[in-house]
């Protein structure tokens, strides 16, 4: 993917682009997936969540 992801790492509590982002499907309410992109913080390798729009 040509894109940076932007996502927040909880643990370093900062914004951070995600190393190594993956599209996967969440399930939501009312059985609707919704789409979200996964991957790990490059400073401390904590997995990170971004969710996308629809």
């Amino acid at each position: 993917m040509a894109e940076k992801i932007i996502a927040y790492c909880v643990k370093c509590k900062a914004k951070r682009e995600m190393q190594g982002p993956k599209e996967i499907t969440m399930k939501g309410k009312g059985g609707i997936k919704r789409k979200a992109m996964t991957g790990t913080c490059p400073k401390c390798g904590t997995k990170m969540f971004r969710i996308l729009g629809k």
